[in-house]
């Protein structure tokens, strides 16, 4: 049975990484990928703090951006304590891995995105994602340690995987893959054609647009439906 994919974005010190595989193998997961890790990979001291982790899980997925690190999923979730200025579905821990739960049951792939340790996920970063999950916990001292975070998320999905059934077909689900390159696309499009007047204000207004789009949680024959129309409109300006 599929599992969710924890991916841990820029991540600074190899024993969060250890501890994060640590705690996700404690409850059943081991789908681990990593971006960008400011230490490189292999790590010594992801391999200590991970206590014979690795040996048993698959192969860290390493990448080099977010978008590689996604592509392959349907559905997204971005952990932060901190209100951002997007609309978009917020879960607590334990909502969002009943969400996680019935998708993997429909056969879509899902991931959630964890920050690093210094800031946390950037504002690009939660575009991507088309929910939010967040843990309430002391507003003044909120903190978490990333393996700590990764631990509250991995616990509250193992309550569900022995309720989990045999996949079934997926439905025509984009893969965030689909949506990244119309996302390119449309904004190819627009910039050509004049639509982004004040250019410092360019990455947050597609900011603006994936996040309109991607709570539509469109099919790939939707996705297709507007590479037609974006095709139709650069066709009659040309």
């Amino acid at each position: 049975m599929a599992h969710p994919s924890i991916i841990l974005i820029n991540p600074q010190m190899g024993e969060n990484i250890g501890g994060a595989a640590r705690a996700m193998l404690n409850c059943g997961l081991d789908d681990l990928n990593i971006v960008n890790p400011r230490d490189g990979w292999p790590n010594e001291r992801a391999d200590a703090m991970s206590s014979g982790a690795f040996e048993i899980m698959p192969p860290v997925g390493v990448y080099t951006s977010t978008n590689d690190a996604i592509a392959e999923c349907h559905y997204v979730y971005a952990t932060t304590a901190r209100p951002r200025d997007m609309i978009k579905p917020v879960f607590t821990a334990e909502q969002a891995t009943q969400d996680m739960a019935r998708r993997i049951a429909e056969g879509q792939k899902v991931g959630v995105l964890f920050g690093g340790e210094r800031s946390g996920l950037d504002n690009d970063d939660v575009a991507r994602a088309q929910a939010i999950i967040t843990i309430p916990l002391n507003p003044d001292f909120s903190s978490l340690n990333l393996a700590q975070a990764v631990l509250l998320v991995s616990y509250e999905f193992s309550k569900h995987i022995e309720s989990l059934q045999p996949q079934e077909t997926p439905e025509d689900v984009a893969t965030l893959d689909e949506l990244n390159n119309l996302y390119e696309r449309l904004e190819m499009a627009l910039e050509q054609n004049g639509f982004f007047r004040d250019k410092h204000r360019q990455s947050a207004t597609m900011r603006n647009i994936k996040n309109m789009l991607a709570r539509s949680e469109l099919s790939a024959q939707e996705v297709r439906t507007y590479h037609g129309i974006i095709s139709t409109l650069t066709k009659s300006d040309s």
